[in-house]
């Protein structure tokens, strides 16, 4: 080999490198996603404890909705996974880890109510709504989509699953059918107060095989307790005060699906046994919506099989 022809050779390994350096050290001082804790004030005299993933150059706002008897430290893990690619936002409902709890006379913590509440959120975070995909599941998605009803654009997406859109009694469990009038509501809430730790501790196993059961973070596990009693007010208490006004705003949803223009993905545990499948199937017929059931999943898909949620995130944006 010529000397001229081995300089070059030697000068291109040695920009090679150089350049192969320069990226692993690019990649090395990338920043650490970070999940930031604080509270906002919104409308109705309402403070909501959030949590905010920040990106410097999103591709888009992901907004988490928690059901019941969880937090926004449901979220945190996935929030933190996306964080890399989208600013993410999650929160605390009224009633629920450390949001605002004020009386029923002053808040009914209906689901309409709710969408005002999430209404007020987005506007005071300044989420640019044409980017923005909402995962809403149990509590949480009733009220997103009747927001959506009165806003079209409130989302780009608005991803679903795990609840009771539709008023169908005959495809909920026993405890949440009792949930919807009285006087076995009353009855209900004080079983479920009562029987607090088991709630906390096995909500999300019931129903499952043994071989599909799991565990959460003691992070959560430790905030929801801390929470359930935040205040005067339970998060029992807000749920029961939720299921008062539920037949209601279900009759009005249904009465109005005609109205709903914000592209809605429905995404269900095959294996819930709190609001059966056959919810979402009806459901997603009679909105058109793209339907994904999960085999071997329970009522929380987001925390039994995390990852299945960030890749629907994910393909929400593609």
């Amino acid at each position: 080999m010529s000397r001229p022809l081995l300089q070059r050779l030697l000068a291109s390994v040695i920009v090679l490198g150089a350049l192969m350096a320069s990226g692993c050290a690019h990649h090395a001082h990338k920043p650490v996603s970070k999940a930031e804790t604080g509270f906002v004030d919104i409308d109705m005299g309402i403070s909501l404890r959030r949590m905010v993933v920040h990106n410097p150059a999103p591709k888009g706002t992901v907004l988490f909705l928690h059901g019941f008897p969880e937090t926004l430290y449901t979220w945190k893990d996935i929030a933190l996974a996306l964080g890399d690619d989208y600013e993410v936002h999650a929160i605390d409902w009224p009633g629920y880890g450390l949001s605002s709890r004020p009386t029923a006379d002053k808040f009914s913590y209906a689901p309409r109510d709710y969408a005002r509440v999430l209404k007020a959120y987005i506007r005071k975070a300044g989420i640019d709504t044409s980017k923005l995909t909402i995962y809403a599941t149990d509590i949480g998605a009733l009220p997103a989509l009747l927001l959506a009803l009165e806003e079209p654009d409130i989302a780009r997406t608005i991803i679903v699953g795990d609840f009771a859109p539709l008023n169908r009694p005959q495809y909920m469990y026993e405890s949440l059918q009792s949930l919807k009038s009285q006087p076995s509501a009353e009855l209900a809430r004080v079983q479920l107060n009562k029987n607090r730790e088991d709630v906390l501790k096995n909500a999300y196993r019931r129903g499952l095989p043994k071989e599909t059961q799991f565990d959460i973070t003691r992070e959560l596990e430790d905030d929801m307790s801390r929470g359930w009693g935040h205040g005067e007010m339970t998060s029992a208490d807000a749920f029961y005060h939720y299921y008062s006004h539920f037949t209601r705003d279900q009759e009005y949803f249904e009465s109005n699906l005609g109205r709903l223009k914000t592209p809605v993905k429905v995404v269900w545990g095959e294996n819930d046994i709190y609001i059966k499948k056959e919810m979402g199937i009806e459901f997603a017929g009679k909105t058109h919506a793209e339907l994904t059931l999960l085999p071997e999943i329970g009522h929380y898909p987001h925390l039994q099989n995390p990852q299945q949620t960030i890749e629907e995130i994910r393909a929400s944006f593609r």
